[in-house]
């Protein structure tokens, strides 16, 4: 990496040549790459032009850039330059630098020959020759095509782009030292368990990137990077998610709760379906079948967790673009910046229809870990749960990015079994502490990861509001911290 380069890999070109010779070209040169869609992700262009006023020398300037880019692009023309007193211009020595650096360097020569240009030009180009490939260009609309061709080809030949999925594409800037030891061991536990994989916990974090095929050579991939990542969003910054909570049916400021979530993809499902889950309704059953008494939310848990890590699984990690995730008063909408797979339709996703991951190597820890499964029955377990809580059918749709609606509205077929169940829900808007007291209410030995459990949120979160019942006098523990009971106090 460059002394230049930034956190998120961006390479830094260097573009060389008589500035007033071809100051047109710079300028269109830097505004295109600025503009591409796909070489703006990639890479940024140093022009003096765009420099703030300095007392420093300009040639010692030109040489430090030079040092420090990435890639070297020369515009030789007719022109010469302003020499210095060894007769050299800045051109040339800004070349000579490149060369001696080993930079990427390419060299675009104006003209169909090189008859009218001036002698030390015409040297310079020879001397070019035998280390590089050179193109030929006339004006700006045949220079800017030569150049997006010979950065594409940088780009694929550095891996930075590939034909196959980009969660396979070694992740810029990113180095094993990235990733979390812990997070990889906890990984191996919970796939153990869950799906029988056969790596031990003892494995190291090469063996196990390697066996779920997450490295290129030494580099973490971009799937390693949002599995295990210390801090993902630094390589990635779209891939966050953002949680809104909306008192009416839409985008209306204030918006009561927003969170913007980071972390690993297990991180973000983890705390967006948590989100959700703490300003859903709730109803509390009774102990008539079971010691603990059954909690309904009004929209399936399941529902909600399989919604969100379906955008996560299956979004396009190439956009700016971040999930979204709103939850409104008639509805909840998940959003995320993907398509479906070519050859699967919106009408298929209410069938039986097989798995095509968009992104293959993040969606297999997923599954090793049952966050999601290989089969493509996701979205039919979806449409089952949310007929039998009595909900309205799904919706989905594609435009901007892939939409996914669950209704908090009844059915007409469900009306009456929902209508009579919320008689006995707590209100929608029932703090997490409320929820406690309930629970506790119809089992007093429920544990506080049972509590999690029941209620969808992390066990800290329960733990902190626990504590806070207890500092306010509303709840009592008797007993061993493991072993004993819990009192609601009046």
């Amino acid at each position: 990496m460059s002394d230049r380069e930034d956190l998120t890999g961006m390479k830094r070109i260097f573009v060389s040549s008589v500035q007033k010779e071809f100051a047109a070209e710079r300028g269109a040169l830097r505004d295109y790459l600025r503009a591409d869609p796909l070489l703006r992700r990639f890479f940024e262009v140093f022009l003096f032009e765009d420099m703030p006023a300095s007392d420093r020398r300009m040639d010692a300037v030109y040489l430090e850039e030079v040092s420090a880019c990435d890639l070297y692009v020369g515009l030789f023309g007719n022109e010469y330059g302003v020499t210095d007193k060894a007769g050299v211009s800045p051109t040339e020595r800004e070349f000579n630098r490149a060369t001696e650096l080993g930079k990427v360097r390419l060299i675009y020569v104006k003209g169909i020959d090189d008859k009218a240009k001036h002698p030390k030009t015409q040297e310079l180009i020879r001397r070019a020759a035998p280390q590089l490939i050179r193109r030929r260009f006339t004006d700006k609309a045949s220079l800017l095509p030569a150049v997006y061709a010979s950065l594409v080809s940088y780009l694929e030949e550095h891996k930075l782009i590939l034909n196959g999925p980009f969660d396979g594409a070694p992740c810029c800037g990113a180095t094993p030292k990235d990733l979390q030891a812990t997070e990889i061991k906890k990984f191996i536990r919970e796939a153990r368990a869950s799906r029988g994989f056969p790596l031990k916990e003892s494995a190291t974090n090469e063996e196990l990137l390697t066996h779920l095929n997450l490295l290129d050579g030494t580099h973490p991939t971009h799937a390693a990077v949002l599995l295990f990542g210390k801090e993902p969003q630094r390589f990635l910054p779209s891939s966050e998610i953002k949680c809104a909570h909306f008192h009416g049916t839409d985008v209306a400021k204030p918006i009561p709760s927003y969170q913007v979530y980071k972390g690993t993809v297990f991180a973000l499902v983890d705390q967006a379906v948590d989100f959700v889950m703490s300003k859903l309704a709730l109803s509390v059953g009774t102990r008539a079948k079971s010691a603990q008494a059954p909690v309904t939310y009004e929209i399936p848990r399941e529902v909600v967790a399989e919604g969100i890590v379906n955008a996560v699984a299956h979004r396009d990690y190439t956009s700016n673009g971040s999930v979204q995730v709103m939850l409104f008063s008639n509805r909840l909408e998940i959003w995320n910046p993907g398509s479906l797979p070519s050859g699967l339709t919106l009408e298929c996703l209410r069938e039986p229809h097989g798995s095509v991951p968009h992104n293959p190597l993040l969606a297999e820890p997923l599954y090793l870990t049952q966050y999601i499964e290989r089969m493509g029955t996701g979205t039919g377990d979806m449409i089952r749960r949310c007929r039998e809580a009595g909900l309205r059918e799904l919706e989905f749709g594609v435009s901007d990015g892939f939409r996914l609606t669950i209704s908090r509205t009844p059915s007409a077929m469900g009306k009456t079994s929902v209508k009579a169940s919320v008689k006995t829900s707590v209100k929608a808007s029932v703090k997490t502490k409320e929820k406690i007291l309930r629970l506790l209410e119809a089992n007093p030995t429920m544990t506080l990861a049972e509590i999690a459990s029941k209620i969808g949120i992390t066990a800290r979160a329960i733990e902190l509001a626990s504590a806070k019942l207890t500092r306010e006098g509303r709840l009592k523990h008797i007993g061993p911290r493991n072993s004993g009971h819990w009192e609601v106090l009046k």
